[in-house]
C-alpha cells in the first residue's frame, strides 16, 4: 500500500562562482528528462536547516561550507517519476571552505545505492532554457548581473 503523500522540508546551497553555478545532476525516467538543483537535502527531525545543510554537503562531497546566509523558503509542487511531490525549500547563499571545489569541474557521489554527479553549470544556460533548474523561482535568487 502506498504511503499517503507528505511535504518534504528540504535545505538548498546556492554556490556561486562569478558565472557558474554548483549544482547536481537529475534525471527523471518517466519524462526522460535531465534536471539541475543545488546541492542539499532533507531536514531531520529536531535538526535545524542550517545544520541539515552543512551535514548534507558534508555527507554528500566531504564539504565544509562557509559564509553561509539565509536567503528565503521556497515552496516546489512537482511530479517525479510519476508521482506529485511537494517540498519547502530552506534556500542558503554558501562558499566552499577549501578551493579545491571551485578547481574541479565536476564531482561523482553516492546518495544512498545511487550514484550522482554534482557539477559547475554556467548559468546562462538556464537563463536560456537549454538547460532546466528546478525548483521554479531558484533563478531569482542567484547573481545573473555579472559583469
Amino acid at each position: 500500500m502506498p504511503y499517503p503523500p507528505k511535504i518534504r522540508v528540504l535545505t538548498l546551497g546556492l554556490i556561486q562562482d562569478g558565472d557558474r553555478l554548483f549544482l547536481s545532476e537529475g534525471y527523471d525516467p518517466t519524462k526522460q528528462t535531465t534536471f539541475y538543483r543545488a546541492l542539499g537535502g532533507g531536514v531531520d527531525f529536531g535538526e535545524t536547516s542550517l545544520k541539515a545543510l552543512q551535514r548534507e554537503f558534508q555527507e554528500e562531497i566531504q564539504a565544509e561550507l562557509t559564509n553561509i546566509h539565509y536567503l528565503g523558503c521556497l515552496e516546489n509542487l512537482f511530479e517525479f517519476d510519476g508521482a506529485p511531490g511537494h517540498e519547502l525549500i530552506q534556500l542558503y547563499r554558501c562558499d566552499f571552505a577549501d578551493s579545491k571545489f571551485y578547481q574541479s569541474e565536476r564531482f561523482v557521489f553516492q546518495e544512498g545505492d545511487r550514484s550522482k554527479i554534482a557539477l559547475w553549470v554556467d548559468i546562462q544556460r538556464f537563463k536560456s532554457r537549454e538547460l532546466r533548474l528546478v525548483p521554479e523561482g531558484f533563478l531569482s535568487y542567484v547573481n545573473v548581473n555579472l559583469g
